[in-house]
């Protein structure tokens, strides 16, 4: 994984960009010894915002990118002058970026459409000036508001792929192979465990031009949900899929138990991904005659629909395409009709070199080009801000 471009979680530092400081200052001209207070508000602090892009399909730019700062405001002057806002930050991050608080693990946001802009990190409010405060019995209010802080976070992105189906099996069960033959998708083929080490993703070709995209993630064991092999990582991936399809090779000595097992290992990993639909595809069906399939089907699991493939011949992948489309097309399956409920994160499914990223911070100066109150000052002030728009 060191050498791939597809990242599917990183860490990064945000900050967003704290309010600048009202002004105090009063107006002085030649002939109005008593111009009043006119001092302006400051601006607001640079928000932090994700954006989807549908073009992007990893999180590789952000890898490198680990302190996002946003702009802070500036302070505000004489003749009401309002200090300018500070600079947004704009993330382009890949359609289906969940993303979780790095000390908690609390879900915080996610990114599900190419164009949605979600708000991570809220710059901090502008102050108002000392021309707020003037009243008929406090003309002259030599006060006024400091500016809201920064809000700093180190947060979590992880990518989970939009896809209409995901495949699920032990290694060497021949899911590359099938989505090799389904698809224009080339992944690495042979004949040893852990072959596929990223997810892959392909678009299948279905009757009258219409198409859904298959995703394959790596092989789990049993045992996955306890750390072996490459773990539960990858099953993110699939969360978002409308259908699951289980690969079991025929040549496997109980189907059923494999089946099971692959199930419980999905549920440990998050409970919702039971409710979804299921299909059991038995794989290298070529090398069955007749009556060994005939006897192979009686040992099936009856709770759900099952067809007998092989990828090197073509046998019977029509048939399963039909029964993949008539799963992603049921109302009750749509992608968007069920939302997933994202589970906390926690330290068994995250990636140690990433946890492990030291941060630098930067110390923040205050700004000495304006004077404002101290804290004790405005306690007891009521703090009206405009509506934002």
């Amino acid at each position: 994984m060191a050498d791939s471009n597809f990242i599917d979680y990183v860490k990064i530092l945000c900050r967003s960009g704290k309010g600048g400081a009202g002004s105090r200052h009063f107006y002085r001209a030649k002939y109005v010894p008593k111009g009043g207070p006119d001092g302006g508000d400051g601006g607001r602090g640079g928000h932090i915002i994700l954006r989807g892009n549908s073009h992007q399909w990893t999180l590789l730019p952000l890898r490198y990118r680990r302190h996002v700062f946003a702009g802070n405001g500036q302070s505000g002057s004489g003749g009401r002058s309002f200090g300018k806002d500070g600079e947004d930050v704009i993330l382009d991050v890949p359609c289906g970026t969940v993303v979780f608080d790095a000390d908690t693990g609390e879900f915080l946001c996610e990114v599900t459409r190419d164009g949605e802009e979600v708000k991570l990190l809220r710059g901090g409010r502008g102050g108002l000036g000392n021309w707020h405060f003037k009243s008929a019995t406090n003309r002259t209010p030599r006060y006024a508001q400091p500016g809201e802080p920064a809000i700093e976070k180190s947060v979590i992105m992880e990518l989970k792929l939009l896809a209409d189906v995901g495949l699920v099996g032990f290694p060497n069960a021949g899911k590359s192979t099938l989505l090799s033959a389904l698809s224009a998708a080339r992944p690495k083929i042979a004949d040893y465990p852990f072959t596929t080490m990223e997810p892959q993703l392909g678009i299948v070709s279905y009757r009258d031009n219409r198409s859904f995209v298959m995703a394959d993630i790596p092989g789990i064991i049993e045992g996955a949900s306890e750390g072996r092999g490459l773990g539960l990582r990858f099953l993110r991936h699939i969360e978002r899929n409308a259908v699951l399809l289980f690969l079991v090779p025929a040549d496997a000595d109980d189907i059923e138990a494999q089946y099971r097992t692959l199930v419980n290992e999905l549920e440990q990993f998050n409970p919702q991904l039971a409710d979804k639909p299921r299909i059991l595809a038995v794989s290298k069906a070529d090398m069955l005659d007749e009556e060994l399939t005939a006897e192979i089907a009686t040992t099936l699991p009856s709770d759900i629909p099952s067809v007998f493939i092989s990828a090197v011949t073509g046998q019977g992948l029509s048939q399963l395409k039909d029964m993949l489309w008539e799963a992603i097309t049921d109302d009750a399956n749509r992608i968007e009709a069920t939302p997933i409920t994202h589970r906390p994160l926690d330290r068994q499914h995250r990636v140690r070199e990433e946890d492990e990223f030291i941060f630098e911070q930067e110390p923040q100066q205050p700004e000495e080009d304006e004077e404002y109150m101290d804290e004790d000052d405005y306690s007891d002030l009521e703090w009206e801000y405009p509506a934002e728009d």
